[in-house]
């Protein structure tokens, strides 16, 4: 039976008076937008984060410090981290998951200009800052795209935003270099502290719509960091996927830290040239994480496909380790493309396993406890590496012990399934 022609009008006038014209753009415009602006500031929070440790050759020599001191400002910086995504869930709910943003990347450029100043207190501090302002990222994105994915296509959304990861270190392999060679790592550092800001500003827009959901009146208590974990470790499935994230980030911030540093000062390398080789391997990482995100989407079951992962970053780390000095600069870029396809190409299949195992309304405090877990990775291992370098002087041993717990997860990643 036909509707009526006054209804079919006004039917007709509701959908053109309405912002959303549609019921399909009322889901697909605010995923796209979301996943637009959570790309480009994942990119820029990790251009912010990476510049330091990649410019980190330049600081030691101008300085006159030990390159050990490397895995400390990366520790520091982790252990912000650590507690910024264990508390960031309350205040996601209270204050909004872009407000966060905003106030991440303003901690983050703090940081970094306070670094710049090159007094070594001070550069503790901004690594406190920094680390405390990049860690909001991921939580306060994820809590957005935990809203708007339709869960089919959840792996595919996440691992497409966690693209800004790599985009963001191909970034600093660039830009960084760049700006050292024009006035020196000052410079370099500061101006993407600006770069920081500016994109604080450039959100702003955004935030009347993405925060619609905030509470004001949501308490923020201490316990919430309790509930968090113990939903974590309750939870069998987000157990492991904690472990996951402590092995797989641990090793992940050896790569970003040190790799450069290990070209220039270990092989005898150009800074530049080690820039260019890490931008080409993490260029590779971009189309990674979206294969990896559509295989889990549909053809693979993600707990076995981040096992695999496990299991090949653990040998590709084994290949960085086994260059020599003079190497051609293609075995270079092979070793670190394999290493960078695997170790930093699995964060949107995992964090969405994390989205779909949240309860309702907590996917920005649930991603956040298990995040901790990676913090926790890369406040440990980096101190590790830099142990092992101040002892022996190379840096072999250090890659190749960040891989082992990565190798371990994989091999109980695949393992479990079968016993299941």
């Amino acid at each position: 039976m036909a509707a009526p022609v006054g209804a079919i009008v006004d039917r007709r006038e509701l959908r053109r008076q309405s912002p959303f014209p549609t019921e399909r753009s009322q889901v697909i415009s605010p995923l796209y937008l979301a996943l637009t602006s959570m790309l480009a500031q994942q990119s820029l929070a990790t251009l912010g984060r990476s510049t330091i440790p990649l410019v980190a050759s330049v600081i030691v020599a101008d300085l006159a410090i030990d390159p050990a001191l490397v895995g400390v400002y990366l520790s520091l910086g982790s252990a912000a981290g650590f507690v910024s995504t264990m508390a960031v869930g309350g205040f996601i709910l209270r204050f909004g998951a872009l407000r966060m943003t905003q106030f991440g990347m303003l901690m983050l450029g703090l940081g970094l200009a306070v670094g710049a100043t090159g007094w070594l207190p001070l550069f503790a501090l901004g690594a406190l800052a920094a680390g405390l302002g990049q860690a909001v990222s991921t939580p306060a994105s994820s809590h957005l795209l935990g809203r708007f994915s339709p869960p089919r296509l959840a792996p595919l959304m996440f691992s497409i935003k966690q693209t800004g990861v790599p985009a963001g270190l191909m970034l600093a392999g660039l830009i960084a270099p760049a700006l050292v060679s024009l006035g020196g790592w000052k410079l370099a550092v500061l101006g993407i502290a600006a770069i920081s800001w500016a994109t604080a500003l450039a959100l702003q827009p955004l935030r009347a719509r993405f925060d619609d959901d905030r509470n004001p009146g949501h308490p923020l208590s201490p316990a919430d960091i309790r509930d968090n974990l113990r939903g974590v470790l309750g939870n069998p499935a987000l157990r492991r996927l904690c472990f996951t994230m402590f092995a797989f980030v641990g090793l992940q911030s050896l790569f970003t830290g040190f790799f450069a540093l290990y070209l220039v000062r270990g092989l005898g390398y150009e800074l530049a040239t080690a820039g260019g080789v890490f931008a080409i391997a993490v260029a590779v990482a971009v189309p990674a994480r979206i294969g990896w995100g559509w295989l889990a989407s549909r053809f693979v079951a993600p707990q076995v496909l981040l096992a695999a992962l496990g299991v090949t970053m653990a040998a590709a780390t084994g290949l960085v380790a086994a260059v020599e000095p003079g190497s051609p600069v293609w075995m270079l870029v092979v070793a670190a493309s394999v290493l960078s396809a695997t170790g930093v190409s699995w964060h949107g299949v995992l964090l969405a396993e994390v989205a779909r195992l949240s309860p309702p309304g907590r996917v920005g405090g649930t991603t956040g406890a298990v995040l901790a877990f990676g913090d926790a990775g890369s406040l440990v291992m980096p101190l590790m590496f830099g142990a092992t370098l101040a002892l022996s002087g190379g840096y072999r041993v250090g890659f190749l012990m960040g891989a082992v717990p990565a190798l371990l997860v994989g091999i109980h990643g695949l393992i479990a399934p079968r016993r299941a």
